[in-house]
């Protein structure tokens, strides 16, 4: 019954990854086609930047259910978004250090995928009553 309540966050969870993983993917794509080589890369980059960051906090955040584990279920929230935040700033200052990338298509694919990160819920949620 306890992972019963958890499935729907769960499942929400994996169609938003999927959704910013395609958006990103076609972009970077869309980049290759329209620009060059090294705006896709770069724009593959700082999507899957984002995306590695939201999958491992999506997996810390559903580690724990039930309302015995309330405090559990909190800690691996806080841990998981306090671990996404590091992964974000180490992947970002390990690419500016040791990749030689465009950073207009990086950033923007980035906050593309934050972007989708925001509003993308509102495309899953079921409003039959």
């Amino acid at each position: 019954m306890v992972s019963a309540l958890v499935r729907p966050g769960r499942q929400l969870a994996k169609r938003l990854l999927l959704l910013q993983s395609g958006v990103v993917l076609i972009t970077a794509i869309m980049a290759v086609f329209a620009v060059s080589v090294d705006w896709g890369i770069s724009a593959l980059i700082g999507g899957g930047i984002f995306v590695i960051a939201n999958a491992v906090f999506a997996t810390c955040a559903f580690l724990f259910s039930g309302a015995r584990k309330a405090r559990l279920v909190m800690a691996s929230f806080y841990g998981g978004e306090v671990l996404k935040i590091l992964i974000t700033v180490i992947l970002f200052a390990f690419v500016y250090l040791y990749v030689e990338v465009e950073l207009v298509p990086l950033k923007l694919t980035y906050l593309l995928a934050l972007g989708i990160n925001i509003f993308g819920p509102v495309l899953f949620i079921n409003n039959n009553k």
